[in-house]
């Protein structure tokens, strides 16, 4: 299902919460239809079904080079018999150890802070280039399909995935993946970094951002300030420590909506935004227990029911200036082209559509 524009796709789910898409089956098309290479730039992965994808990709002589977070490859606190199968993270160990037994290229990230990037690149090289992004780890609670016996990793985190085609975007994903491999970053890097660059797909304005270099967090406070009518999001976390917050506190008496959705577990945290968000008039609501809804994982906004933010990006500080991250801008406000303008409300109306289905299937007031 999906909004498929052609050069610009936008997928919600996980079937298993009443979403409309398969994001494993989303992601393993994505790496299947490679032709020459993969750029995979991921916190976390314990699917098998997509490792296996990659593993297919690899063996069909697809060149396969890959980024994960090195905290899900170790325990929290070291075994006292490193020689001991099993903890927390033993899923991910073996799948790493099946990567590099296949010849994948695979590091852990240089960053001491969070790798916190969701990204495939394929194929940059070829008219078929192309980008996947989106809020969804590779991980059976992210992007599972509710496999047998296993109920506790049934894809139970509500998640977003962006496909972009096209060598211009995709050439942006491809220098931010080269960085992270040569491992600078924070303000090893900040002097010498592009500014973020515009193009256009499928007729809608399409803008990568990442940090901590380029700002995101700015970035979406531009948007949110040329907001009209409305501003909708569905939020993992969301902190205090976010200039965002400060934003919509000065927005709400303009608008004739601002809502948001916080995932629980996160919104009743102290450092969280949640009570000077209420408190300053943004209509606020959860996810409540019983429900089935482990996490509301989503980092997306829609603005005016015209633009979508989405991407890895949480709205806190570390994301801002410490980790790795990015967000992808669909859409421009002051847009006047009509075919432009329809195109973009297409994306827009997808995701309004799941997060209004959340607030009414899962979710409580706060």
């Amino acid at each position: 299902m999906g909004v498929q524009l052609g050069a610009v796709e936008f997928y919600a789910g996980p079937p298993v919460l009443g979403a409309p898409d398969n994001l494993d089956e989303v992601i393993c098309n994505f790496i299947g239809e490679a032709q020459k290479e993969l750029l995979i730039a991921v916190q976390e992965l314990d699917s098998r079904t997509i490792a296996d994808a990659i593993l297919a990709a690899r063996k069909a002589k697809i060149r396969v080079r890959m980024i994960l977070e090195q905290d899900y490859l170790v325990e929290p606190t070291a075994l006292a018999d490193p020689w001991t199968l099993g903890g927390q993270f033993e899923e991910n160990r073996e799948i790493h150890a099946a990567l590099l037994r296949a010849g994948v290229d695979v590091i852990p990230d240089l960053n001491p802070a969070l790798f916190h990037q969701k990204f495939i690149v394929r194929d940059i090289d070829t008219p078929a280039a192309a980008v996947l992004t989106g809020s969804a780890n590779f991980t059976q609670t992210d992007t599972g399909t509710n496999p047998p016996g296993n109920p506790k990793k049934s894809g139970n985190n509500l998640n977003n995935v962006v496909v972009l085609h096209g060598q211009r975007v995709a050439s942006q994903y491809r220098d931010e993946f080269e960085r992270l491999r040569a491992g600078t970053f924070g303000e090893l890097h900040e002097r010498h970094e592009p500014k973020p660059a515009e193009v256009k797909l499928a007729k809608i304005r399409v803008k990568p951002v990442f940090a901590p270099e380029q700002g995101p967090e700015m970035e979406i406070m531009k948007q949110m300030l040329k907001a009209k009518k409305s501003i909708d999001f569905a939020m993992f976390t969301f902190a205090t420590s976010s200039g965002i917050d400060d934003t919509m506190f000065t927005l709400v008496p303009s608008l004739q909506r601002l809502r948001g959705v916080l995932d629980k577990g996160q919104g009743s945290q102290k450092w969280a935004a949640t009570q000077p968000l209420k408190e300053h008039g943004v209509e606020l609501f959860q996810n409540k227990a019983g429900t089935g809804v482990r996490k509301v994982h989503h980092k997306l906004m829609v603005i005016d029911e015209s633009l979508v933010i989405a991407g890895s990006f949480n709205y806190t500080d570390t994301a801002e200036t410490l980790n790795d991250e990015n967000i992808i801008v669909l859409g421009n406000l002051e847009e006047t082209d009509p075919a432009a303008i329809e195109a973009q409300r297409q994306v827009a109306g997808y995701a309004l559509a799941e997060i209004e289905r959340i607030i009414k299937e899962y979710c409580e007031p706060v």
